[in-house]
């Protein structure tokens, strides 16, 4: 049964914070970074004295330390996976490291410690913040509930404790505890953390609801029907972990291709080495030999030429609002032929707007006995009148004064469109709210309704009414949110209410389908009407509405399995699920929720989703770079080792060629640095 709140007082208890706590891993407190940093400045003391020309012992010394901060970790972790019968390419770099410091490139072996330090650093710290917001999801459920006994008594439990079956009472301002069905009452619930529905939705007997959802101004009782460990949200922390440690096809081709090159590395040297001994050659000789074949061979110049262009590209993104986690992220960008697109927070702008003002003709002196003095009385000015009602801005200015004082997000919007046409609002009085129906408040001695058409109209009858039941339908009917305004009992406007389009969204989805070869698919939570008709402004064809996060999971999952590599962009807790499933990820930055933003792969740091085609055309120019790269530092490799096998190539040649390669290959990939490269990315997508 509806409950009214009167001056609504204040929560029993007090309401959650509507996110997360944010539960984020310090930099320095990961052992990786710490060792990685140790590394860094060592290296960058020691390299400006041996560049000077200091004596060795000063230099020495530091670059010792160097390799033993920043590789003992990646050689611990090499020596155990051969243990396991693993090679893999960090312990093939500490040996090419040792390698080069065994013939006097100390220089060069330190330089590749500290960049396989740095790298492992920060793929720690990337596994370290998402775990923390996933955890931090968690925080959106209460710990506690209110249960209800067969004795009428109540009882504080922890939500883990409630089992199915159980009734839980649901204060106003309060967060529900567990997944279930409104057996009493009515109020309103922000669900946006599991629909990503912009508004709040109002809820009755009968109604499911989830836990971590916000309760409005009305009391509920709920009767539980899924286990703590089963609900929306403790579902949607399971998927992001199982998503997350999913591992790419990509990245399963790149480790089989570590394993047979680091052990092909490995029997070369030694081949390099030990064949020239077992023809009489001398051990230093041989030893110079394979370890110069060990500098020459190194796959660093392969590093280096597919990170240069990748880096650059993150760079350059970075510049113009585009956070890209990661150079794979930046790799796989490209990689995409198919888009899946959430609707509110990012095709919209996730803020309710007035969007229609729909005064009703015929309220005034000639059909309901509401006398143009009677109007003028509650405090509106003449010009907000006419002969026949209200102007627009006269029942702007109504409807804001009812709902000055109401904290609903359609009340805001109303509010918020009066103010800015500089409209004076009227002090209200007597202000009530009924969950689901909405507010009235005395303005100027006139009793003035503003809410739901379905319910103020059920109390009213006449031809007013039914024009108001049309206009209301019609606003409906575009997938605009509709509320009447009512005085004395009779209807006098319909508001129609909606989330904006983002300016740009139109022309990216035309960009995306242009860059993709197919259209994008629209993945909401929201009613399919509203999602229709932002489908059809942004012309989207393929429109899934009514979604729950696992829900979206499938649609994403369906997609993948029909061969295609889906970018979703979303930017709520909702999305995340399908932001981890998905071949690359990308939030939106400021509305996104603290899981949406550390779950994706990319984020839209300003919310401009003309940005969205321009990182994908740029991250298509960087691996088209990275191509290039590899193809010159193949050559050298390939040049460098022949001269080596087949020949006595000097060691300050072999050095100079393999630097010579990685500053080519450098210089290469730094193109995409330029402004131009993002200029030309921009007009691609």
């Amino acid at each position: 049964m509806p409950t009214t709140l009167i001056e609504r007082p204040a929560p029993s208890a007090a309401p959650r914070p509507d996110t997360a706590p944010r539960r984020r891993t310090r930099v320095f407190a990961l052992p990786e970074a710490r060792w990685a940093a140790a590394a860094t400045v060592l290296f960058l003391i020691a390299l400006p004295l041996q560049l000077t020309g200091a004596p060795a012992w000063a230099w020495g010394p530091l670059y010792a330390l160097t390799y033993a901060t920043g590789g003992w970790e990646p050689a611990w972790a090499g020596l155990r996976a051969l243990r396991e019968k693993t090679l893999d390419v960090d312990l093939l770099m500490i040996v090419a490291a040792l390698g080069a410091a065994a013939v006097g490139q100390v220089m060069d072996g330190a330089l590749l410690i500290v960049i396989f330090a740095t790298s492992g650093a920060l793929e720690a710290l990337a596994t370290a913040r998402t775990a923390d917001s996933v955890r931090g999801l968690l925080d959106l459920a209460p710990t506690t509930a209110t249960r209800l006994l067969d004795d009428g008594r109540e009882e504080n439990v922890p939500t883990e404790r409630l089992a199915v079956g159980d009734t839980v009472l649901v204060r106003p301002g309060e967060r529900i505890g567990a997944d279930g069905r409104v057996l009493d009452g009515a109020s309103e619930v922000d669900q946006a953390t599991i629909t990503g529905e912009p508004l709040p939705v109002a809820k009755e007997v009968g109604d499911e609801v989830f836990a971590g959802t916000l309760n409005g101004t009305g009391a509920l009782r709920v009767k539980v029907e899924r286990d703590a460990s089963d609900s929306v949200i403790a579902r949607i922390v399971a998927m992001v972990e199982e998503a997350s440690e999913t591992k790419a096809p990509t990245q399963l081709f790149i480790e089989k291709v570590e394993q047979r090159y680091s052990i092909g590395m490995v029997i070369a040297t030694l081949a390099v080495f030990a064949v020239p001994l077992a023809f009489g050659a001398a051990v230093t000789g041989s030893l110079l030999r394979a370890m110069t074949f060990m500098i020459v061979a190194s796959p660093c110049a392969v590093v280096l030429a597919t990170m240069p262009p990748l880096l650059s590209a993150i760079a350059n993104a970075g510049r113009h609002g585009v956070l890209v986690k990661s150079a794979v992220v930046m790799e796989r960008l490209g990689q995409v032929d198919g888009v899946a697109l959430d609707k509110t927070g990012t095709l919209t702008e996730g803020t309710p707007r007035v969007t229609d003002l729909r005064p009703l003709t015929g309220s005034g002196p000639t059909d309901d006995g509401l006398t143009g003095s009677g109007i003028a009385g509650s405090g509106l000015t003449t010009d907000g009148l006419t002969t026949d009602g209200l102007t627009t801005d006269g029942l702007l200015a109504l409807a804001a004064a009812a709902e000055h004082p109401s904290e609903h997000p359609l009340a805001r919007a109303i509010v918020d469109a009066a103010r800015t046409r500089g409209l004076a609002l009227a002090t209200a009085e007597n202000f009530a709210s009924a969950p689901g129906i909405g507010v009235t408040a005395t303005v100027d001695g006139r009793t003035v309704a503003v809410g739901a058409p379905a319910r103020l109209l059920n109390r009213t009858g006449g031809a007013v009414a039914a024009r108001a039941a049309a206009v209301a339908a019609e606003l409906e009917t575009g997938g605009r949110t509709a509320v009447l305004v009512e005085v004395d009992g009779v209807p006098v406007g319909v508001l129609g209410i909606a989330d904006r389009l983002r300016p740009d969204a139109a022309a990216t989805v035309t960009a995306l389908t242009t860059l993709t070869g197919t259209a994008p698919v629209l993945l909401t939570g929201d009613n399919p009407r509203a999602a229709a008709r932002l489908a059809a402004e942004v012309g989207i064809t393929d429109v899934r509405a009514g979604l729950l996060p696992q829900d979206k999971v499938t649609a994403v999952q369906e997609q993948e399995r029909a061969g295609r590599k889906v970018l979703v962009l979303g930017d709520g807790v909702n999305d995340a699920p399908a932001l981890a499933a998905a071949h690359t990820g990308v939030a939106m930055g400021r509305a996104g929720s603290d899981l949406a933003l550390e779950t994706a792969d990319a984020v839209i740091v300003r919310d401009e989703l003309a940005t969205v085609p321009a990182v994908v055309a740029l991250s298509r120019r960087a691996r088209s770079f990275v191509v290039q790269n590899l193809v010159i530092a193949s050559v050298f490799i390939s040049a460098l080792v022949a001269w080596d096998l087949v020949a006595t190539l000097p060691l300050p040649v072999g050095v100079l060629g393999h630097e010579g390669s990685t500053v080519i290959v450098g210089l290469n990939g730094l193109r995409l640095l330029r402004e131009a490269a993002w200029t030309r990315a921009r007009a691609e997508g």
